[in-house]
């Protein structure tokens, strides 16, 4: 966020910025100061105190968060918020740092390249930016980026990193600008990420002394030459003969978007000495670097890495209720995109981790992918100002005994009964999943979980969006369901899972099983024996061993 190109210029972002919030003056000057205060904190802490209190990456999308909401409010008067506003300094770069446009994908990088040529291509490092000033081979003097054009005197702490030469061949005036890293071994970016690094870096050059094991761990990578010779293959010549190999070896040149493409990709997956976010396309030639300002220039630009972490925001807070009772709550998000992927939802997992988060909508939240495929959510990245209340479901309203029945309070769990009933671990019944319940349940034509089995072709196509074909076919399930064996029915009304214990061929002998008996089979707990047990007592599932018995099932 606040390295090389803490001074950026962005064309897109991860989150969704399709639409504004639906939010009423007052509301959005309440949201707006308050992003505006959480920036500034999170700025002044790296910036002057070299702590970095956010990743990176989230910090890149709540600037542009920010941007956005006051595009969408453009009434609400807003303060400034220089995101370097604490890291300028006293001293005056002698050629201006430049920062980077940000190009959003593919298609920008194709436009950006086919209207240029000479162009290189070189990994973007994940550091702090300094500028190096030799005088007749000395180094005079080394100035963190700041705002660009001017920053603080760090020439001290740079005398004490071994990265940095203090003499340099030749040369009346010598102007350097670079990375300030952290080494790491064979770091490889796709999977292991920033690593901290930068913050790393940025704590050590925000103290005055900086220790021996520190001050080895800083290098330096130097990707530009201001007054420099004014071709790129010379310049790489000149800084490999002044000691910098590794900015002539990790500059290449390109032709094609699909070169670029190719380095990038290889940089992003291969091991490498430091963290990186990403490349830098530069055009070969130049102006003069007396004629650069402190501003994205035309002939640089960024293309990141994939985010791994995206921010986005809270609509909604849902809890669903499955078979066995558990409450799992759900977070709805604004649509956002990671890793290829549009996440609109991620689950919390239970009632105690929901509010031991305490998320609510509108709360702006950091979500991952866990695997590289299952959304997770990170972190709380920011809470909105207004936060009302949520109530969850009471967890001693359900459990594994409850909502044999559809009423308004069960509907969820006797919908996921239904669900398992049907599926490929009870009766396995073509076409009839969540959806098909859903409607029967919503229609009132069931309310009890075997009730379908007295459902005919004509009930069913009395039901709104069941025609003929599609009662034929439930009807052609129900069949089905009536030839099914006695342990998948079983299965299909709930039995807690029985590990290795024989199940026998009828329901009587298994009812007549005490806990200790169960307990006896293989993979059976005390607890899961009790559970079996209690399970053929249950009032309402001697209810569904009635029924079933007079429909004439096997067994029961």
């Amino acid at each position: 966020m606040q390295g090389s190109i803490a001074f950026i210029f962005s064309l897109f972002s991860a989150v969704s910025l399709a639409s504004c919030p639906d939010w009423n003056d007052r509301h959005a000057a309440e949201e707006i100061a308050g992003l505006q205060q959480q920036l500034s904190t999170w700025d002044d802490a790296y910036h002057r105190r070299g702590i970095s209190l956010i990743d990176d990456e989230l910090y890149d999308q709540s600037r542009q968060q920010l941007e956005h909401w006051q595009t969408c409010f453009p009434r609400i008067p807003s303060s400034a918020t220089d995101p370097l506003g604490s890291s300028t300094g006293p001293v005056a770069h002698p050629i201006a740092q430049t920062g980077l446009v940000k190009l959003a994908d593919t298609a920008a990088v194709q436009a950006w390249i086919g209207s240029r040529e000479d162009l290189w291509i070189q990994p973007k490092v994940d550091g702090i930016a300094v500028t190096l000033h030799y005088r007749n081979g000395r180094l005079s003097q080394a100035i963190s980026r700041g705002n660009g054009s001017h920053g603080q005197d760090w020439t001290e702490r740079a005398r004490q990193l071994p990265a940095i030469p203090q003499h340099l061949p030749g040369h009346d005036e010598l102007i350097l600008q670079g990375e300030l890293y952290w080494r790491l071994n064979a770091h490889i970016q796709a999977t292991a990420g920033s690593a901290g690094a930068r913050s790393k870096v940025a704590g050590a050059m925000a103290r005055q002394e900086v220790d021996e094991t520190t001050a080895a761990r800083i290098g330096l990578f130097v990707w530009d030459w201001p007054n420099g010779p004014a071709e790129m293959q010379p310049r790489l010549d000149g800084l490999a003969a002044l000691g910098f190999s590794a900015s002539a070896e990790l500059t290449q040149p390109i032709i094609s978007p699909q070169q670029a493409e190719r380095w990038r990709e290889h940089w992003y997956r291969r091991p490498l000495p430091f963290a990186t976010d990403g490349v830098v396309l530069r055009q070969g030639t130049r102006p003069n670097g007396k004629r650069w300002q402190a501003q994205p220039p035309h002939w640089a630009a960024a293309w990141k890495y994939p985010l791994r972490t995206a921010l986005t925001q809270v609509r909604q807070v849902q809890f669903t209720i499955g078979r066995s009772g558990r409450i799992t709550p759900v977070l709805q998000l604004e649509p956002v995109r990671l890793d290829g992927r549009r996440i609109t939802r991620v689950s919390l997992g239970s009632v105690a981790r929901w509010r031991a988060d305490d998320v609510l909508p509108g709360d702006q939240v950091a979500i991952t992918l866990a695997g590289l495929t299952i959304p997770q959510l990170d972190a709380v990245v920011r809470r909105a100002q207004r936060r009302g209340e949520i109530e969850a479901p009471n967890p001693a309203d359900y459990h594994w005994q409850s909502c044999w029945r559809a009423t308004p309070d069960c509907s969820q769990q006797f919908i996921a009964r239904l669900t398992w009933l049907s599926g490929n671990k009870g009766l396995d019944l073509p076409g009839m999943g969540p959806g098909t319940w859903k409607t029967l349940v919503d229609a009132g034509a069931l309310t009890e979980l075997l009730g379908w089995l007295n459902l005919d072709e004509a009930r069913l196509q009395q039901i709104p969006g069941i025609g003929q074909i599609r009662a034929e076919a439930l009807v052609a399930s129900y069949r089905l369901a009536r030839g099914r064996t006695f342990g998948a029915w079983l299965q299909a009304i709930g039995l807690p899972p029985s590990g290795d214990a024989t199940i026998a061929a009828d329901w009587d002998t298994l009812a007549a099983r005490s806990a200790a008996q169960w307990q006896a089979e293989p993979g059976i707990g005390a607890a899961r024996a009790r559970q079996l047990h209690a399970f053929f007592r249950v009032p309402e599932v001697v209810k569904l061993r009635d029924q079933l018995r007079r429909a004439g099932i096997a067994g029961f």
